[in-house]
């Protein structure tokens, strides 16, 4: 079935994690994703484990239903070639910062001049305003700029450290992705190509301060920042007589319920830091702290019996290892094995959000470097014998 982006045609000059990851989820929806690649490649292909150079698992992870072209922009006909997919493409999104796509000749004038239509995606560290504008941005940094290793410490833990995971790069990927189809809207009311800038700060300081700002959401401020039940050591997975498990006692309700198990009916009653959402709140490190005290009085099984009974959220605690192995993933058929044409049988996670119609599944594997590159030339009208002098000056490269 063709997807709900059926039609869409994305120039995607993106890599590592942000850009992929944007690109992949529109090509999951259906959109022609065309990867432009330097004749080295994307680096996560270098990133292992795999059984192939080139092809490393992240890589795998963020880059099906694309295809991949190797344009050498140094090359004299580097330019001319980009900006002959560019006529016929309804976006441009690229990570390479503006100067340097400047210095290329990818200037916003030259890619209006080629098609008026085109919207643009800059994806970058810092908004091009500030004097920030041509600092590298990689996740760690933005970590660091929007206090997260700070937090972790306000939280308990013993240093600063970062979250083990790109959150940056997918949050503010998603982020962009919503600006993109917004901005292609406006196109198909106006016939308006426009520029669109997504810098990742700025974009983090919003996700992180949402929850954040606290006393200072008001001017004066009315107390210091921070969500005093984030902000907190005792949050945590609570230990249990036998491992771990995940639960939120949140509303009244969850709490006159786990004070009953507890054999404490009266607790809302008769403490005033139970009694409703804002106390709770206030005193979140005790309401914490009492919960974890008699975690371990029971095992994982009886606390997730117990608390599902009552209607009180409550989850097993996973690692890597166990995720995979989860009864409502396998379920629902999330992670998704496969064969790769070269690497062999894969897994992969599935398309996460559910289409009544127009839904289409993941039919393209990850591409080997510049694995299309001639048949994407094709499609945008270049003869064969201007296609072989780009393969014999090795502006372009046809991979496998």
């Amino acid at each position: 079935m063709a997807g709900p982006l059926d039609g869409l045609k994305i120039i995607d000059m993106t890599s590592v994690v942000m850009g992929p990851y944007l690109t992949q989820i529109l090509g999951d929806l259906g959109a022609d994703v065309i990867k432009v690649e330097a004749p080295g490649g994307d680096t996560t292909r270098q990133v292992p484990p795999m059984r192939h150079k080139g092809m490393g698992a992240i890589f795998l992870q963020t880059n099906r239903n694309k295809r991949s072209i190797v344009i050498d922009m140094k090359q004299p006909g580097g330019l001319e070639t980009l900006l002959a997919l560019l006529k016929g493409a309804d976006a441009f999104i690229s990570n390479v910062r503006p100067k340097a796509l400047d210095r290329l000749g990818l200037t916003q004038e030259a890619m209006a001049a080629a098609n008026p239509r085109l919207v643009t995606l800059a994806l970058v560290g810092f908004g091009q305003d500030g004097p920030y504008a041509a600092d590298p941005a990689y996740d760690d940094l933005i970590q660091g700029l929007t206090g997260l290793p700070a937090m972790l410490v306000a939280a308990g833990s013993s240093h600063p450290h970062y979250v083990p995971l790109a959150m940056n790069d997918r949050a503010v990927g998603l982020h962009a992705g919503i600006a993109l189809l917004a901005a292609i809207r406006h196109r198909d009311q106006t016939g308006e190509g426009q520029q669109v800038e997504v810098p990742m700060f700025e974009t983090m300081v919003e996700f992180v301060m949402g929850d954040h700002m606290g006393g200072l959401s008001f001017d004066p401020p009315e107390g210091p920042p921070g969500y005093l039940r984030s902000l907190n050591a005792n949050r945590r997975p609570y230990q249990t007589a036998d491992g771990y498990v995940c639960n939120i006692i949140y509303t009244d309700k969850h709490w006159h319920a786990f004070a009953k198990i507890v054999g404490q009916p009266d607790l809302l009653e008769t403490d005033e830091r139970f009694a409703n959402l804002t106390s709770r709140t206030t005193h979140a490190a005790a309401i914490y702290e009492f919960v974890g005290k008699v975690m371990p009085t029971k095992t994982t099984e009886e606390w997730i019996t117990l608390l599902k009974a009552a209607d009180i959220p409550v989850t097993p605690l996973h690692t890597l290892d166990t995720i995979t192995e989860d009864p409502h993933l396998k379920a629902t058929g999330f992670f998704r094995h496969y064969e790769h044409p070269t690497e062999g049988k894969l897994v992969g996670t599935s398309v996460p959000t559910r289409w009544s119609t127009a839904r289409r599944e993941s039919v393209l594997p990850a591409p080997h470097l510049g694995e299309n590159t001639i048949e994407i030339l094709r499609e945008a009208g270049l003869s064969q014998t201007e296609i072989d002098q780009l393969v014999a000056t090795k502006t372009v490269v046809q991979g496998k």
